[in-house]
C-alpha cells in the first residue's frame, strides 16, 4: 500500500454529519482481526452486525504497540509522528526512547492527535490511557486524562466513559479515548490460540457489550469505535535466534529483540554499514532477513535519525532473544501478513449498519473520525481516508 502526505483542509468533498456527533474510540490491544470469530465474542459480533466491520484492518509498519496507536490518532505514518518502535534510538539526540518517554518530554512526538484537533476547534477531549495521551503534544494535554498506571481497573474505564458523558454540555466531551491491554497481554504470554487468550476476549467482550449499552441509553448521538492496533502471531521458543550468536560488531549498538532488531553505527567509530550488512546476511541461513533500502522504501520505513542503519527481520515462528530461547507463546511486529491484520468496528448514527468492508488501512481512522465529529483537519497527514470512507452514512 502507498501512502503520500495529503493535507484536507476541508470536507467539502464529503458530506458531514446532520446533527452533533459524539465519538468513543477504543482500542483493545492485540485483538487480531478474526478473535470475533475465534474466540466467540458475541457482544462485538453483534455489535459489528449493528454497524460496520471491516474484513481486517492492515496497522503500519512496524506492527507494535505504541507506532500503530499514534499513527491511529495522527494519521501519520512512524517516521512523520516519531515514534518508529516501542524502543528505538535517535542518532541525533544521541538518546533512546521508550515506551511512554513523551510524558516527561514531547519532543520525542509530532502530529496533531485527535484531541488537538479537537480541541483547537471548540470540541472537550478525555482519554484514559490511550499510548502517549499524556505527553504535551503542540504543548497541550486533553482535557480530561489520565497518566497510566498498571492498577487501573478495566470496569472503572467503562465507568469513567459514561461519567464523562453525562456531563454537563458545557463540561462534556465530544471526543472519548479508551486503551485496554489484556488481550495482548494475554496472546504475549500463551498465544493467539490459548484458552487464557479466549479468556481475555471473553472478559473485553462483555466490556464492550457493557459499553454499547450503557452509551444506547444516553440521550445523545454517541458512536463507538472499536479498533486495535495489530494482530499476534504464535511463536516457537525452540526456533529462537539469540542474538549473542549473531556476527558481532563493537561499531555498533543492538536495540530490540523479538521480531526485529534495530542496529544503530555508534557515533566516531570505523562503523562499516555494508561490510557488517553483507556479514549478516551470511550467517542469515534462512532464518532472517536483513531489509535492503528497496524494502525499507515499501515499508515507508527509509527516513530520519531513528531510522536504525540496519534492520534484521525474522518471520513466525521466529523471534530473536537474549536468552537462550524465548520466555513467551505469541508475538507481533512482524512485516504484515494475515496474522498481523487488526480489528475496526464501528456503530452509531453516523455509520452504516450491517455493513462490511474489505481490508482497510489504520491510517484512515483519523481523517474519518474527524468527519463524523465535523472537524477540519488542520496539518498534513498521509491519508486521504479513502478506504473507511464508504463506512459513513451517504
Amino acid at each position: 500500500m502507498k501512502y503520500v502526505i495529503f493535507a484536507l483542509l476541508s470536507f467539502n468533498l464529503f458530506a458531514a454529519p446532520s446533527k452533533e456527533q459524539t465519538v468513543v474510540l477504543v482500542s483493545i490491544d492485540g485483538f487480531r482481526w478474526d478473535y470475533l470469530e475465534k474466540h466467540d465474542a458475541k457482544q462485538l459480533q453483534a455489535i459489528a452486525d449493528n454497524g460496520v466491520r471491516a474484513t481486517k484492518m492492515r496497522p503500519v509498519y512496524p506492527t507494535k504497540t505504541f507506532p500503530n496507536h499514534i499513527s491511529l490518532i495522527t494519521g501519520l505514518l512512524p517516521v512523520h509522528h516519531g515514534i518508529v518502535d516501542n524502543r528505538f534510538c535517535d542518532t541525533q539526540r544521541d538518546e533512546c526512547y521508550s515506551m511512554g518517554k513523551g510524558k516527561n518530554d514531547s519532543t520525542w512526538l509530532s502530529g496533531m492527535p485527535l484531541w488537538n484537533l479537537a480541541q483547537l476547534q471548540g470540541v472537550k477531549a478525555a482519554t484514559y490511557f490511550w499510548p502517549e495521551s499524556d505527553a504535551r503534544f503542540n504543548g497541550m494535554l486533553p482535557d480530561y486524562f489520565y497518566h497510566y498506571s498498571k492498577h487501573s481497573d478495566y470496569q472503572r474505564r467503562i465507568e469513567q466513559i459514561i461519567q464523562w458523558l453525562r456531563l454537563p454540555k458545557a463540561q462534556r466531551p465530544r471526543l472519548v479515548i479508551s486503551y485496554f491491554s489484556l488481550v495482548d497481554s494475554m496472546g504475549h504470554e500463551f498465544g493467539p490460540d490459548a484458552p487464557e487468550t479466549y479468556q481475555a476476549v471473553q472478559q473485553l467482550d462483555a466490556l464492550m457489550g457493557q459499553l454499547q449499552t450503557q452509551l444506547n441509553a444516553l440521550d445523545m448521538d454517541v458512536n463507538l469505535v472499536i479498533v486495535s492496533d495489530h494482530g499476534m502471531a504464535k511463536v516457537d521458543p525452540e526456533q529462537s535466534i539469540n542474538i549473542s550468536e549473531l556476527p558481532q560488531d563493537d561499531n555498533f549498538i543492538v536495540k530490540n529483540s523479538g521480531s526485529r532488531l534495530l542496529i544503530y553505527a555508534k557515533k566516531d567509530t570505523a562503523a562499516d554499514i555494508a561490510a557488517y550488512t553483507q556479514r549478516l546476511n551470511e550467517a542469515a541461513a534462512g532464518r532472517y532477513v536483513v531489509l535492503t533500502a528497496q524494502q525499507k522504501r515499501a515499508y515507508h520505513y527509509d527516513k530520519g535519525p531513528r531510522v536504525s542503519d540496519i534492520i534484521v527481520q525474522t518471520t513466525a515462528p521466529r523471534v530473536f532473544t537474549e536468552q537462550q530461547k524465548a520466555s513467551y507463546l505469541g508475538t507481533h511486529g512482524y512485516a504484515y501478513s494475515e496474522d498481523m491484520a487488526a480489528t475496526f468496528i464501528a456503530s452509531g448514527p453516523a455509520f452504516k449498519s450491517a455493513t462490511r468492508l474489505a481490508e482497510v488501512s489504520s491510517l484512515d481512522v483519523y481523517p474519518l473520525l474527524a468527519n463524523v465529529l465535523g472537524l477540519s483537519l488542520l496539518t498534513p497527514i498521509d491519508s486521504d481516508g479513502a478506504t473507511l470512507w464508504p463506512a459513513l452514512i451517504d
